[in-house]
């Protein structure tokens, strides 16, 4: 990867790192449906002005809108209002890479290795620790919280899944696709925010915007999604996915870094524990295979090398 191209992908990770603090900055003067369907609407409605509809069928952008979209950030941004910490959403809706792999058995009957099994076992046990620390009250962690942003994570799997369909059909689930998808989430966002949130709840927030709330809402929607998904389709073009892919999991590392600055989040013993073991079981999801490779070829290695002498 070239200079310009990795300090693309450290441009990235920051931003969608820094992305929790700025959903907890927005919570603060506007209720988490109604500003899901502000983020959406205005993904599209700046995105439309620059990038052409993708040529696919309008269910497959329903598809995407609903997992992708709604479904994953209107559990999230519900999670963090109820009480789950920026830092620790920024590592537990990770284990979107755990229900990938549950879905893609189940529904695309993809086999599962016994080193993805193995991850899986030790992510699990890492947000089993997690979800059981207590935090400190500046960054305590509800039970409701935690559970909401799992919901996220699995709608992001199921998202992802889509996606993967989508492909093998043959269209391109590039840029197009996120932002003129971007127009079906605000629907269900505004209807569920009207039932739950009120609409008086939804006129004062509207009327009385704060200029953070505002500024908030054009991070994620211009900074977190346009220009980041732009950067990402850019790396995907130009790199395997395979290299470009683990990228990620740098996220939860700026995401965790940028609430203690920014949050006074605080974060103890136990779940700093599971915050290692989610990790090094993504981690070993990525690289599971290769690792095996890297293993087996330095074995076969050394095996000859003991035939010779």
């Amino acid at each position: 990867m070239t200079l310009k191209d990795s300090i693309l992908g450290f441009l990235i990770i920051f931003l969608w790192g820094i992305n929790f603090v700025v959903i907890a900055w927005g919570l603060e003067g506007m209720p988490p449906l109604l500003m899901g369907a502000c983020r959406f609407l205005l993904v599209a409605l700046i995105g439309s002005l620059f990038i052409k509809p993708p040529k696919m069928p309008w269910k497959w952008l329903l598809a995407y809108g609903l997992t992708l979209g709604f479904g994953q950030f209107a559990f999230l941004f519900s999670a963090m209002a109820f009480g789950m910490p920026a830092g620790l959403a920024s590592l537990v809706l990770q284990s979107q890479a755990l229900f990938t792999l549950l879905f893609a058995a189940l529904l695309l009957k993809e086999g599962i290795s016994p080193q993805q099994l193995l991850a899986m076992l030790i992510a699990c046990i890492g947000l089993y620790l997690v979800a059981g620390g207590e935090s400190s009250q500046a960054s305590a962690m509800t039970t409701l919280g935690f559970i909401l942003t799992l919901a996220a994570a699995m709608c992001w799997g199921l998202g992802n899944i889509v996606n993967r369909t989508i492909n093998k059909r043959g269209y391109q689930a590039n840029l197009g696709l996120v932002i003129w998808s971007a127009w079906i989430p605000p629907i269900p966002f505004l209807l569920a925010s009207y039932y739950f949130e009120g609409g008086e709840a939804i006129r004062e927030a509207l009327f009385n915007i704060q200029l953070t709330t505002f500024a908030a809402l054009l991070y994620l929607a211009v900074a977190a999604t346009i220009i980041g998904y732009s950067l990402w389709s850019y790396l995907l073009g130009r790199y395997p996915a395979a290299q470009i892919a683990p990228l990620t999991l740098a996220v939860p590392v700026v995401g965790l870094a940028a609430a203690g600055y920014f949050l006074d989040e605080v974060i103890n013993l136990q779940q700093w524990l599971g915050i290692v073991l989610v990790m090094s079981g993504l981690v070993l999801n990525v690289t599971g295979g290769q690792l095996l490779v890297f293993v087996k070829k330095k074995f076969s290695d050394k095996k000859q090398a003991e035939t010779f002498d």
